[in-house]
């Protein structure tokens, strides 16, 4: 079964991190797993209980928490590509209750939710707890930072008949709360072995002239000029006045932080992926559990407060063995963190900022998704037929359940949704535009 799996998805093989976890799981009960960012542990909590799941019973078997929205529509998205036959679903903030209560009508195998959520779900008994046997706290560090606590021992509460616990952290843990129900378990810790994830990772820093670090940071992006890159902040202010001085400079860019509605959140992360954007910048937030591209460039604009922070920032490039450059920007009294010992080279910067080139990618937007019957291969053959684009000038499409998105030669998009502006898919009228 794990060989078909792996084909739908298009992996060679295991790691060694999965292959345990898989083992473990066969042995133990109760699992915590500790790695980090990047590594993989979606397929390794995934794959051990997928093997618990039985397709005669008609109800939740297991039930996945998660600290953020977006970690859970990557881990919905993972399971259906893994074509294993059972329903999955993913509930959170932001999304229609309604919609949600639907789904429950013929129960998931498997539901994948935030703590809000899910347990509003429980409360307004939509659906049955009494079925679940199998329970996952992905990135439970996360969601302790981020205040689930209450609602996570809440939820744990109401489920009676657990008989499998797998805990993944990204950060080791000296005591594991005992809400989690987890005791005596096998502990799988692989944060301490050299990885792929850091093996080719640079660190450099840059030194500002004052305070104010804005002007390097310009001068870096200009340096870098297309490779696609993440600006990590500490606060949310922080990205909303560096994107707006950004944007003031003429550099296109997106931005991504907890304060933004779901909507805007979704458009941000696939514009990154589909190239409109090159540059993210982000709190936190983005440096774990984000379904986004491997790229060559991670910014700390603001240093990182803790070396767990640093590590996990940096696990958004160098991977599977490519290079990638972490850096540090420093303003004039600033020092390096206690926690990086060796002595990063500094980045020399050019004498004179060229603004790179404008993406060649631009985004189409259209009103219908999956709960619409809408898929990806409506869409080519609207924009290569009715739109007249070749196949080299469409890039990635991504459908959600209600809107879809396309990426488009920028110097095509205006003529393309002249021509489609009215048309319609699969007999439905949508409304089709250049995404904002």
């Amino acid at each position: 079964m794990f060989q078909k799996i792996l084909g739908n998805l298009k992996i060679g093989t295991l790691n060694k991190m999965q292959l345990a976890s898989i083992e473990a799981g066969k042995k133990s009960s109760d699992i915590v797993l500790l790695s980090p960012t990047g590594s993989g542990k979606t397929l390794a909590f995934l794959l051990p209980a997928l093997s618990r799941l039985k397709p005669d019973n008609a109800w939740v078997q297991a039930l996945i928490l998660v600290p953020s929205r977006e970690l859970a529509m990557q881990i919905e998205q993972v399971f259906k590509q893994m074509g294993t036959g059972f329903k999955v679903n993913c509930f959170y903030g932001g999304h229609a209750t309604k919609t949600e209560r639907n789904s429950l009508t013929h129960p998931p195998a498997v539901l994948v939710g935030t703590p809000g959520r899910i347990a509003f779900h429980i409360r307004h008994d939509t659906f049955d707890t009494a079925g679940v046997h199998t329970l996952v706290l992905d990135e439970f560090d996360k969601a302790l930072e981020f205040g689930f606590k209450e609602e996570m021992s809440f939820i744990i509460g109401q489920l009676k008949n657990i008989n499998h616990r797998i805990l993944t952290s990204a950060t080791n843990m000296e005591v594991i709360p005992s809400f989690t129900g987890i005791s005596s378990p096998v502990i799988l810790d692989f944060l301490n072995t050299r990885s792929p994830t850091t093996a080719g990772l640079k660190v450099k820093y840059l030194r500002a002239d004052d305070a104010d670090k804005l002007q390097i940071l310009f001068s870096l992006i200009c340096k870098l000029r297309n490779q696609p890159a993440l600006v990590f902040c500490n606060h949310r202010e922080a990205v909303e006045r560096i994107g707006l001085l950004l944007a003031e400079k003429g550099l296109s860019h997106g931005i991504f932080h907890g304060g933004m509605e779901q909507e805007d959140r979704e458009r941000a992360l696939i514009k990154f992926r589909n190239g409109s954007h090159r540059l993210l910048i982000t709190t936190d937030l983005a440096s774990r559990g984000l379904d986004i591209p491997e790229i060559e460039a991670v910014i700390h604009y603001q240093l990182p407060a803790t070396q767990d922070i640093f590590t996990h920032r940096n696990g958004r490039t160098a991977r599977m063995n490519a290079g990638g450059t972490s850096y540090l920007l420093l303003a004039v009294n600033d020092h390096l963190p206690s926690f990086i010992k060796d002595q990063p080279e500094i980045e020399p910067l050019p004498l004179k900022n060229t603004i790179p080139a404008k993406s060649p990618w631009r985004t189409v937007f259209i009103s219908a998704g999956k709960k619409e019957k809408i898929n990806k291969m409506d869409i080519v053959g609207m924009l290569l037929q009715k739109g007249k684009l070749a196949k080299e000038e469409l890039g990635l499409i991504e459908v959600l359940d209600h809107s879809s998105y396309a990426a488009v030669s920028s110097d095509k998009i205006e003529q393309v949704v002249e021509r489609i502006k009215n048309e319609k898919i699969k007999n439905k009228k949508v409304r089709i535009e250049i995404s904002r």
